[in-house]
């Protein structure tokens, strides 16, 4: 097997690449590789490793040796499925092993804006907690999860995760039925079409994957259609969510709050509706839900797996 990685920073220099390194033999590593690279640095090689990098027909069509697209990620929307498939390449992609650290994201940043931390912690270091008349502060309205609704889009490894330490906390659990999917019941749970799931949520989560049937799920009329203080959080893909009508929702409190690992463009270079810095209750972080060292050894050791898997 000859393989090439093609942008290996992207999982990080504090995990072992050994497992892979022992399944294709002498692997070739780049940190990073920009799209005029990619052709000159795969041409030779059986086998391509990549997270994020784009491979399409055209470097299929210059490359006929190759046989392998190993990504080292769920997602495989960088990939042109269709071109690989009329070229003979399989593409192999990670699953289930985020499910702890995804999870434990998720409930972070649902527990931070129910409590509102950020909000309080602003207030405590901008010096109005010592200025206070009373012994605490109470500016801003804080959610208690027991007896909630949580509302689950996406029930695959990730969203059952989140169900689990939901429960913990007393909440109760609705599932979504995503497009083109029946209502129906799954592990004792109500699957519920989207338009019946929204009103009834206290905090809607998601975690699907990105296709045209899910690209904006959740729009304007969506929004609409939430309670004013239900939580939105995206710890999957950002094309699920609308996020100019995301912003418009919170500036005008047709929601509670949002908690954002993800956006649509990443990294936000062109700027992002979600970026301005007057949009109340809003969490965002950078696309690191998945970036505990546990799980992204884990990636390195089921793309191993699966590449050393029959044909």
């Amino acid at each position: 097997m000859k393989a090439v990685f093609l942008d290996a920073d992207t999982l990080g220099n504090d995990i072992d690449l050994a497992p892979i390194e022992r399944i294709t033999g002498d692997l070739v590593k780049h940190g990073k590789t920009a799209p005029n690279e990619v052709v000159g640095r795969i041409q030779g090689f059986d086998t391509v490793i990549v997270n994020k990098v784009v491979l399409s027909r055209e470097h299929f069509e210059a490359c006929p040796e190759l046989t392998t697209i190993a990504v080292v990620a769920t997602g495989t929307n960088n990939i042109d499925k269709e071109a690989a498939h009329d070229h003979g390449i399989r593409v192999l992609n990670v699953t289930n092993y985020g499910r702890s650290t995804v999870a434990q994201h998720t409930l972070a940043l649902i527990l931070a804006l129910a409590t509102r931390l950020l909000d309080y912690d602003r207030d405590v270091r901008a010096g109005r907690w010592g200025k206070s008349d009373m012994f605490c502060l109470m500016d801003h309205p804080i959610m208690e999860l027991e007896g909630r609704t949580l509302g689950i889009l996406g029930y695959g490894d990730l969203g059952k995760g989140v169900v689990e330490r939901a429960k913990a906390f007393g909440m109760n659990i609705l599932v979504g039925a995503r497009p083109g999917q029946p209502a129906s019941e799954v592990d004792g749970y109500p699957r519920l079409p989207l338009d019946e799931l929204l009103p009834q949520v206290d905090v809607l989560s998601l975690h699907c994957l990105l296709t045209e049937d899910t690209r904006n799920l959740i729009g304007a009329r969506e929004l609409k259609m939430m309670k004013n203080d239900a939580l939105l959080i995206n710890t999957s893909r950002g094309g699920l969510v609308d996020e100019q009508a995301l912003a418009d929702a919170l500036r005008s409190g047709e929601i509670g709050g949002a908690g954002f690992d993800v956006l649509t463009e990443e990294p936000p270079r062109n700027g992002n509706p979600l970026l301005a810095d007057d949009i109340p209750n809003l969490i965002l972080t950078p696309h690191s839900a998945w970036a505990s060292r546990e799980a992204r050894q884990r990636i390195v050791d089921i793309t191993a797996r699966n590449l050393s898997a029959p044909v």
